[in-house]
């Protein structure tokens, strides 16, 4: 069995304390998203949750990619949190941005407010909102969103329920919903600041590989770099697991419906 293509990087790059941990000293910020581009396939776009990002900057990022590179996008707050999934203009205009990226647009992101939970006739007026031919996440911080009619509406929709490792902070759950999965680590023990155990991301490797599905995954532990160091153990681990995937203890996928 050969393993789906699971695809590893993490929450951003740009970030000044990486400085010396993953950035020589003498390497221009100019040049940071190649040298992250050497060691990585994919990245997660958090900047446009907090600030409208003009469709000629996502162009200029997807020109300067190599081949086959992905950005997973964070949607607008102004979506989620301000509009709170109930208004089409904003992600209209949020959809119309990310074009700039074309074929290099691997995933959106929904990451929704703690304080909003699951009603049916919005989400279900939402879902429907989303063009065809894109791939689309929601990560839900409210633990109404992983009852049976939620799950069931991402996966008619074929949404990916963001699994979502945070050390139990947020609600989470192991549903795949969609044609792949789409997995964020925001850090065990301590939110965006403390390092997960290489065995933990061999036991994660194992999941990825028994779901059987292709797979965007992200670090958010960016604090003294171990969303690097912890992106680069995963992408060991499944490297190892390799043509064995078959013969290893295998997850069983809890899929919404069935």
């Amino acid at each position: 069995m050969t393993l789906p293509q699971i695809r590893v990087g993490t929450s951003g790059w740009d970030y000044w304390h990486w400085k010396g941990l993953f950035y020589p000293h003498d390497l221009p910020r100019s040049e940071w998203l190649r040298h992250y581009q050497a060691k990585f396939n994919t990245v997660e776009l958090n900047a446009s949750f907090y600030r409208s990002v003009r469709t000629s900057t996502f162009a200029r990022w997807r020109e300067a990619s190599p081949e086959g590179f992905l950005w997973a996008v964070k949607a607008h707050r102004a979506i989620t949190h301000l509009t709170r999934l109930r208004e089409k203009d904003p992600l209209e205009k949020f959809l119309e941005s990310v074009e700039g990226l074309g074929a290099g647009l691997g995933v959106i992101l929904f990451q929704l407010p703690p304080s909003l939970k699951f009603e049916s006739k919005p989400a279900q007026r939402f879902l429907g909102w989303l063009p065809e031919g894109k791939r689309y996440a929601v990560e839900p911080r409210h633990k109404s969103w992983l009852e049976e009619e939620p799950l069931e509406l991402l996966a008619k929709h074929g949404v990916a329920l963001c699994i979502a490792d945070s050390g139990g902070r947020f609600p989470s759950g192991e549903h795949v919903t969609a044609d792949f999965v789409y997995l964020r680590f925001h850090g065990g023990e301590r939110l965006y600041a403390s390092r997960y155990a290489e065995e933990q991301m061999r036991v994660w490797a194992e999941k990825l590989a028994a779901w059987e599905q292709p797979a965007f995954v992200y670090f958010n532990n960016d604090f003294h770099g171990y969303a690097v160091e912890n992106a680069v153990e995963l992408k060991q681990a499944v490297a190892e697991l390799g043509s064995k995937a078959a013969a290893r203890p295998r997850v069983k996928a809890k899929r919404a419906g069935k």
